[in-house]
């Protein structure tokens, strides 16, 4: 099996994450019209802080994302650019968000390096998520 490498300036990586975040108390409002809007803005956020979407999945309680992202700016920052302009964002263009959350993510996140798996595996995983 041949590996693609990314490369920088500076690095050749291959750094592949698995993410899941959730609104805040675990609220189930990531359905229909705000589930197909945050697909959108996570691909366009992405795009501009050039992170590659791998796989993503959203539930109706949480986000499962496989991304690629260049070392040098972290998993954190891309999770952190991505909650905090899906938040705006899905807060002005859907109001009932609101009031029924103060904010729409918990502060918390889960991130795993993917290598202990098949990157097969992992999107097998995140694609069947519906289905369980």
């Amino acid at each position: 099996m041949t590996e693609k490498f990314k490369s920088n300036n500076n690095v050749v990586y291959s750094c592949k994450y698995h993410v899941i975040f959730c609104p805040k108390y675990r609220r189930k409002v990531l359905v229909n019209a705000i589930a197909s809007r945050l697909k959108e803005l996570l691909v366009q956020i992405a795009i501009e802080i050039k992170v590659e979407i791998l796989e993503m999945e959203i539930m109706a309680d949480h986000v499962h994302l496989l991304i690629e992202v260049d070392p040098q700016f972290g998993v954190h920052k891309a999770v952190k650019r991505f909650k905090g302009a899906t938040s705006r964002y899905l807060r002005l263009e859907f109001p009932e968000l609101k009031s029924r959350l103060p904010s729409l993510w918990t502060n918390s996140y889960f991130v795993s390096t993917v290598g202990g798996a098949t990157l097969d595996t992992i999107k097998m995983y995140i694609q069947n998520q519906k289905e369980t």
